[in-house]
This record gives structure tokens, sequence and C-alpha cells, in this order.
């Protein structure tokens, strides 16, 4: 019989394995909630576990219930069907390249521009001010119309900031910040307003909390943004739970992007399936509505046509693609993107970041102990095997996540290229290259701690309340 069903298992597609799961998990749930025989509980779970290994068996991946496999991640007897491939979508990072995502392919997959030298002069120009180190290092590599974003602003037009952050658990990791640093220095630079969504309900709709605890994440998650340094005059912060019911301008936005894209373009942007909830499938209209101004009729004072400049990883220009194809057709202007690299694990460039590992990034709630035994166990080196080797070859600062970290921290550009040409000739030790970046998260940590104790309660209230800011239009 066990031998019948794996024979039958094996002749499913990855999709139609993914549908028997969710279907046998509905049953172990209704047999537990009739609380039916304990050997026929037992039975389903049985069939539920194996049902799960074949599904990891075929695709490379442990089952999540609300994410279909996609296309090019399959795996058959341990090889990918596209070898050189990397996916991305707005849940799922997967390379098996250990530098991490090819970056270039994927601005052609996406049909994004590449943020050049030629763009970032313009934006030193424009703005005055040296460019952030994460344009400088292209960790900002991507963008879509922020020519024009300049150009409206050398004409003295202004323009406003978007960016979020889904609070799927209570403390965020250093790969969280990455956006928010640079939106910061975005809205200073510029002088502009910013509003943040905190997109609870995605987390109520995709992972396993209640409404309350997904509020409660966001208004954490919160201060960790606040603490950031930005400025209560200039930036509003809203809870898609809380301020969806208080804005008929967010709301009606909304209702004019569903109206404008159809199921099968929804089930074709990011992979749903007939068996995801209508809430799922709803939700991308949501993220698209705070690109457009009259979102917030107490900020832009009813005005439609400030245009949108929205920083974020990679992985969420799905979302904005959407955004910008119905932008026109509902009369408002397209969204501007930049694009961000993301953030590796420590376990490497291969792996994603994960809230329920603590091993795999360094968290801003970590001691500085934890912080520098997290990363000298847990950090992949892109050293040799030995001493001897390391002082004959050199270190591979390609796929070492200690001098990723550092490229994204370590503001001196001279002593970042000067630990790259240590790192590389042998000079410099895996050990002792930790022992940087340790010596640079320490004190990073420790400060951004100190000022989220500052961040009470009522704080909080003062960023998510509906007001004018410090703009006036």
């Amino acid at each position: 019989m066990a031998d019948s069903l794996n024979c039958d298992l094996k002749s499913l597609s990855p999709l139609q394995l993914f549908e028997r799961v969710t279907e046998q998990g509905e049953k172990v749930r209704a047999l537990k909630a009739g609380k039916a025989p304990k050997d026929e509980i037992d039975a389903a779970v049985r069939m539920l576990l194996s049902l799960k290994l074949s599904y990891k068996t075929a695709t490379g991946q442990d089952y999540q219930a609300g994410l279909p496999p996609r296309d090019l991640v399959l795996i058959n007897n341990g090889t990918t069907k596209e070898e050189d491939e990397d996916f991305v979508d707005p849940w799922t990072v997967q390379t098996s390249n250990a530098k991490g995502v090819d970056y270039d392919k994927l601005i052609v997959r996406f049909g994004s521009s590449k943020i050049d030298t030629d763009l970032i002069n313009r934006i030193e120009r424009a703005t005055g001010q040296k460019p952030h180190r994460f344009l400088r290092r292209g960790i900002f590599f991507s963008h879509r119309d922020m020519d024009q974003i300049l150009d409206a602003y050398e004409n003295k037009k202004s323009f406003y900031l978007y960016t979020g952050r889904g609070p799927s658990s209570q403390a965020m990791h250093v790969g969280h910040l990455i956006p928010f640093i640079f939106t910061k220095w975005l809205q200073e630079v510029f002088d502009v307003p910013l509003v943040i969504q905190l997109t609870d309900d995605e987390k109520y709709l995709w992972k396993d909390l209640t409404t309350e605890k997904a509020y409660e994440y966001a208004k954490e998650n919160a201060k960790d943004i606040i603490a950031c340094g930005f400025d209560v005059n200039k930036t509003f912060i809203f809870s898609d739970l809380d301020y969806l019911g208080t804005s008929t301008g967010f709301y009606k936005n909304i209702v004019k992007v569903q109206k404008h894209v159809t199921f099968n373009q929804v089930k074709g942007i990011f992979g749903f399936t007939d068996s995801d909830c209508i809430g799922k499938i709803s939700f991308p209209a949501i993220q698209a509505a705070p690109s457009f101004s009259s979102s917030f009729p107490q900020i832009f004072n009813g005005k439609e046509n400030i245009q949108c400049l929205i920083p974020c990883a990679i992985d969420q220009d799905p979302y904005f693609r959407m955004t910008r194809d119905v932008a026109p057709r509902i009369g408002q202007p397209k969204p501007a993107l930049l694009h961000s690299v993301f953030f590796p694990a420590l376990q490497g460039a291969q792996t994603k970041m994960s809230a329920s590992d603590p091993n795999s990034s360094i968290f801003l709630t970590d001691t500085p102990k934890q912080i520098k035994t997290k990363i000298n166990k847990h950090a992949f080196s892109g050293g040799r095997d030995t001493i001897e080797e390391h002082r004959k070859y050199g270190g591979n600062c390609d796929v070492d996540v200690s001098f990723m970290y550092l490229t994204f921290f370590l503001e001196d550009d001279d002593r970042l290229e000067q630990l790259k040409q240590a790192y590389t000739s042998g000079e410099l030790l895996t050990g002792e290259l930790k022992k940087v970046l340790i010596e640079t998260l320490q004190p990073l940590i420790a400060a951004h701690q100190e000022r989220r104790k500052q961040v009470t309660d009522e704080v909080v209230k003062q960023f998510m309340t509906p007001r004018k800011l410090a703009f006036e239009f």
C-alpha cells in the first residue's frame, strides 16, 4: 500500500503535491476540531507528513502554507531545471551561487535600469551631498524613473518617499534596517515627506498570527524604525489594520487598483492559486495604494499629482510593476523606485534570513556577546581551510559574509578597500576580519538600542496619528 502511494505521489507535479498537502492539512485540522478517534487522527497526520516529505523531495523546499512552488526553483534529483537561474519574488529568494543573486541578470529580467555613475553624480549635484555609501557601493543598484524624480526636484517640484515593513516578528534584524537607513538619508538630502506602511494585514493573511498580534508587532517594529532617527514632523507611519478604516482616500485608491487588475494578472505576477484566500489576492492593491498622494489627504491637501519615490529591496518590485501598470489607467503618476540588493544571511548569500532562526542574522535585540558569538560561529567565511593556504592564496571577499556585512555598515571607503586588499592577499585572516565586523556592529547595535529606549508608546502614537506634516501642498 505504501509503495503504491509513493508511486502515485511521484507522478504528481510539485503544484499538485502542494495542493495535496494543503488539503490533507485541512483534513487533519477538521478531524481534530471534530474530536475524531485518536487512531484516525494519527493516520491522517502520518499521511500529511508523508505528503510533506514527497513535496520536499520534489522541490527541495519545505512546504509553507500559502506559498506554492515556482517553476524556476523546482528541483529534480538534486539539480535545478535551470542551473544558472535565481528565483526572486516577494516571499522567496533562491540562488545556487555562493556570491548571491546575479543582479545584472535581474535588471534585465525585471526591465529596470542600472544605477550608474552618471545617475549617482546627478544625485550628488542635485542634493549637494556626498552620495550615501549604499549608492557608492552598489547596494542600491537599480531604479525605475529616478531621472524623472530628479527632473521634478531640479524644477522645484516636490515628491514624497514611501517605504514599508511587514511586521512578522517582534524583533527586527540588521537587514531590515537597510531600506530605512537609506530612506532617512534620502529624506534629509531632498527634504520631502515620508510615509511608512506597516503591512500587518499581510502578515495576518500569510502567517499564523492573530490580527491583534500582527498589530502589536507593527507597533513594536515602529519603535525600531523611529529609532533610526526619523523626524516626527516629516514622517507618517501607519498600520494597514488601523489606517484603512480612517482614510477614505486610501480605500478609494485600493478599490481603483482592484478594479483594474484581473485575477489572472495577480496569479501571473504573484503565483497565487485557487487555494489562496481572497485576502491574499486583494492584498497587492493595498501595497499599491500608498504610491498615490491622494491616499494621504491630510498630508497632501487632497492633491493627486505628487510623484512618489519608493526605496525597497528588489523582491518587492512585482508589487510596483503592477502599480505602475495601473497608475495611468486611474489617472495617477507612476511611482519611481530605487532597488537594493538582498542582505545575506550569516550562513551565506545562498540562504535566506529567517526571524525564526536566531542564528541567521544579527538581531537588533542582540547583546554585544551574542553579536560576537554569532559572527565567530556562524558567519560564512571566504577564507582557506588552513592558515598556510590562506597566507598563500588569500580569501574570497565575494562570498565572505563578514566582508559583505562591512560593505553595508562600515562608512569609511578607504578602510573597506584596505580590508579587501589585505584579505584577498592573505595578509588578513578570517578571524581578524570577523573581529573588524564585531567591532563595527557592536557599537552600532548598542546605539540603536539606546535610541529605541527613548521611543515610548506616546512617541509611536504621534508618528502613527494621521496629520498634516511640515510641508505645504
